[in-house]
């Protein structure tokens, strides 16, 4: 694995006068460092801006005239580090940042949540249309909360509906709380700690979840960079689908009659479709990419509630 020296960053720091310098130089090294993409950014450019911009305090819409202005050095010593960090430790940008970006809304992050990058963001854009009419969602379940992204974008997507954000892990709840008031949304979005669906209360228009879904084989070949998520969030037994498989046989007995369940299982979206091969799944597709997304109405839960038992 590549690294960056601390004597190589002390080379470099005579070059690096502009804000336009310490951008190319940062997107160079990590290019050559093939660091892993896919936590925010999909380009190491866009992996070095988020770091600049962080250090400089600066919005992502600034005005690009800033490339040609004079990088005050303490500010670039600064970058310096954050980039041999996230070559050497493998840290991914948003961890490094402590923000990260979901469905346009702006989020704290650390490695107590993952960071969010799920396509259900597309979606909740869409407020879920057309499979449920934006007057019929008065309450939302967002299980596996993490830091609570899907939670308080069906906030603001729904802007007259209570959201649960419910999730087993105290600390991941703690970041998600931090978001919740961030946003001011402590009377409409509640977080609740328990197992699954054990902290839901009620029943839901709309049940959402990113549940850990990651096989074994791909737990082991995930690059370094997910070592620094929370692997309670990630690993879902050895094909994918512990927690998937008893969210199907229960979820019915918590929607509304018009409520739809809505669950990202990634890759292991072939297992699924091995295991339950007559479950009718609709598998979204999306715009804006992103895969391994399916929804079904609590009709369908129902009438294949003894497939899913059986699967347990």
């Amino acid at each position: 694995m590549t690294t960056l020296s601390d004597q190589a960053l002390q080379q470099a720091m005579a070059g690096l006068k502009t804000v336009g310098d310490c951008l190319a130089w940062a997107e160079q090294q990590l290019a050559e460092a093939d660091v892993y993409l896919g936590h925010g950014t999909d380009s190491f450019h866009d992996e070095a801006v988020a770091l600049l911009l962080h250090v400089l305090d600066k919005p992502w819409d600034v005005d690009p005239a800033i490339v040609e202005e004079t990088m005050d050095p303490p500010l670039r010593d600064r970058l310096m580090v954050l980039i041999q960090r996230r070559i050497n430790d493998r840290i991914p940008a948003a961890y490094l940042t402590g923000r990260a970006w979901f469905c346009g809304l702006e989020f704290i992050v650390d490695e107590r949540v993952l960071i969010p990058r799920s396509p259900v963001a597309e979606l909740i854009a869409q407020q879920f249309a057309p499979w449920i009419a934006e007057d019929e969602v008065s309450r939302v379940l967002d299980l596996c909360t993490g830091g609570g992204c899907i939670a308080i974008a069906c906030g603001h997507a729904f802007e007259q509906a209570d959201i649960d954000a419910c999730d087993i892990d105290a600390e991941a709840l703690a970041v998600c709380q931090l978001n919740i008031d961030n946003y001011k949304l402590n009377e409409r979005v509640h977080p609740r700690q328990g197992d699954g669906l054990a902290a839901a209360h009620g029943l839901y228009d709309i049940i959402v979840c990113n549940p850990p879904y990651v096989d074994a084989q791909d737990m082991q070949a995930l690059p370094e960079e997910y070592r620094h998520e929370p692997e309670l969030a990630l690993a879902s037994g050895s094909d994918g689908l512990d927690f998937t498989r008893k969210l199907l046989a229960d979820a019915a007995d918590y929607l509304t009659e018009h409520g739809i369940l809505v669950v990202e299982v990634g890759n292991s979206m072939e297992a699924v479709e091995e295991l339950w091969p007559n479950v009718p799944f609709v598998w979204i597709e999306f715009t804006y990419g992103g895969h391994g997304v399916f929804l079904l109405t609590r009709e369908q839960l129902i009438g294949n509630r003894d497939v899913f038992v059986q699967a347990l």
